[in-house]
């Protein structure tokens, strides 16, 4: 009786190919789908058609027609480069090393900060790809890590009246506090009789 179905590609695997293979399937530190399709591909080469070869390993005969035509075509590098769906990738690694590196070392001459806008048109890249690598790398430039001195002449001055204010405030005074902050969760209660 002649086979059903398109006629296949010989699966001839290698010593060496069979070692590693050996190694992709049993390793518990492969991906799933590596660790699967090596599976498939040695469980092929022992001679099983597909449709066998699926029900040993419980998935559908179009999975493993999928696997064993990437290892014909590409070996074993068929079984790692997996193609991703959607479009390919349009920006590089050194755009993206590019834009890490000036938001982390660099501000802008007429700003304080970075925006998105602002890298945007540096690096030239969109608003939103900026935004996607500073997400990635968990990067906020409009937020600042570190304690920052004002440059004001006069600041120790300023400093010491304003402590001197809560310190020993004229009687019947009243002492406001303005932050640049906007309040959140963390903002504290305003003292009692500081509204009068």
């Amino acid at each position: 009786m002649a086979s059903r179905g398109r006629p296949k590609a010989e699966l001839i695997v290698t010593e060496d190919e069979r070692g590693t293979l050996d190694r992709w399937a049993r390793r518990p530190k492969s991906s799933q789908q590596l660790g699967l399709g090596s599976r498939i591909v040695l469980e092929c080469a022992s001679g099983s058609d597909n449709g066998a070869v699926a029900v040993r390993l419980g998935v559908s005969a179009p999975t493993v027609g999928t696997w064993r035509g990437r290892f014909v075509e590409r070996r074993l590098q068929g079984l790692v480069d997996e193609q991703r769906p959607g479009a390919p990738r349009t920006i590089i690694d050194a755009q993206v090393e590019e834009v890490v590196t000036q938001t982390l070392e660099q501000t802008p001459a007429d700003a304080t900060h970075w925006s998105r806008t602002s890298m945007a048109k540096r690096s030239e890249l969109s608003k939103s790809t900026v935004g996607r690598i500073w997400k990635a790398f968990s990067l906020k430039p409009h937020l600042s890590e570190t304690f920052t001195l004002s440059k004001d002449p006069l600041f120790v001055e300023k400093v010491r009246d304003v402590v001197g204010l809560y310190l020993d405030p004229p009687e019947r005074a009243v002492v406001l506090c303005v932050d640049e902050k906007s309040p959140g969760p963390s903002a504290g209660p305003v003292p009692a009789g500081a509204g009068r």
